[in-house]
């Protein structure tokens, strides 16, 4: 018997299980999991939205945009806030050449800046931006992150918003990053994770950020 036969033995013992038992139960599983499966049979274009206090949100959702370009589609990101330096993701994402279209277009964070007027322009020129990929259907997925605090701090209307992604192909996809996210914008996404922080180095320790994990 190996190690491992031993291992799941330990487990099973500990689950309260025989391994009949346990065979049972994953066959009953499998089966409720096929016919979930099968009842779901829509494609449609997907409103996703990450929000929350915890880190994660633009990670995410650059993994969506990493799988959507391996699956061939063509992708375009628009940056709200971040701008005023060049981030690590487009020089990332530079080899896919016109499959990506990225666009970092704030002018930093508004404690750097000081100068409301010119965020809010910089956000609502993000947007015609941004809108201008949303309408066109050769972009499958349209990733505008940031722009739920740009939402936040009143630089956009949700009703903006919204109208916009009522331009959308049905078969295109919208997502949506940023802590704070409207209650509207809730309601209408098909898709809403919230980040929730638990600990974080810079507060509990004193890290401050480093390459590769927040920019």
């Amino acid at each position: 018997m190996t190690d491992l036969d031993q291992t799941a033995i330990a487990l099973n013992e500990v689950a309260g299980l025989s391994d009949e038992q346990h065979r049972a139960k994953m066959l009953r599983r499998k089966q409720v999991q096929e016919q979930r499966l099968a009842s779901r049979d829509r494609e449609k274009g997907l409103v996703i939205v990450h929000t929350g206090d915890g880190k994660g949100k633009t990670t995410a959702a650059l993994g969506m945009v990493l799988r959507s370009l391996g699956h061939g589609h063509r992708v375009a990101i628009v940056q709200f806030i971040k701008g005023a330096w060049e981030p690590a993701e487009k020089a990332a994402f530079a080899v896919w050449g016109d499959r990506l279209e990225f666009h970092a277009m704030g002018d930093g964070f508004t404690w750097e800046t000081q100068d409301r007027q010119r965020d809010i322009q910089s956000a609502q020129t993000a947007w015609q931006t941004a809108l201008s990929y949303i309408r066109n259907p050769d972009f499958r997925l349209v990733l505008l992150d940031e722009v739920n605090v740009a939402l936040k701090l009143g630089y956009l209307s949700p009703e903006q918003i919204l109208a916009g992604l009522t331009e959308k192909p049905d078969d295109n996809h919208v997502i949506l990053t940023g802590r704070g996210a409207p209650a509207a914008l809730v309601e209408v996404a098909d898709l809403v994770t919230e980040m929730k922080l638990v600990k974080h180095p810079f507060r509990e320790q004193g890290v401050k950020a480093q390459a590769g994990i927040e920019f």
